[in-house]
């Protein structure tokens, strides 16, 4: 199971794969690290990531923001005075995180934010100044919203809070 979003141009996909550590560590920050599956397409190439970059209960805001903008409650955001995107939704790991960059009556255009390790390999860095800076934006309608937000539940299902 993962979340699928795609458009005529690109697509993301992501998917939980594995907690970060198998045995538990008796720390609940450190037992909660899920490793992420990112598949990604776009006309200037395609790549893909594996890393440790969202807790479990980040995890499950995912699902949340896709439902609340297809319910037509998470605000457009465009770029400050200096031209650069802040998400409105990100994690504590700087990797993934999505922002809305236009609303229809059909659906959305949503944007996912890749960073640091998730970036294409052409745009990785190590000094983090552009973080959240590359993005894939895609066309989704609102039925497509809300089901890859029920597939991303389904798919976080196995890998509960511990």
């Amino acid at each position: 199971m993962a979340v699928l979003l795609s458009d005529h141009a690109s697509s993301v996909e992501l998917r939980p794969l594995r907690y970060q550590f198998s045995a538990l560590r008796g720390d609940s920050y450190e037992d909660n690290w899920l490793v992420i599956g990112g598949s990604v397409a776009t006309p200037e190439g395609s790549w893909s990531f594996a890393d440790p970059c969202l807790l479990t209960h980040e995890a499950r805001q995912v699902s949340a923001w896709l439902r609340a903008v297809a319910a037509g409650t998470v605000t457009v955001t465009g770029p400050d005075a200096e031209g650069w995107l802040s998400p409105d939704t990100w994690f504590v790991e700087p990797v993934l995180a999505v922002s809305l960059a236009d609303r229809s009556d059909s659906g959305a255009v949503i944007r996912v934010h890749l960073s640091l390790e998730a970036a294409p390999p052409w745009q990785q860095k190590d000094d983090g100044a552009d973080i959240y800076q590359y993005f894939v934006e895609l066309r989704v309608d609102t039925a497509a919203l809300l089901h890859e937000a029920n597939q991303w539940d389904l798919a976080l299902s196995s890998f509960p809070a511990r």
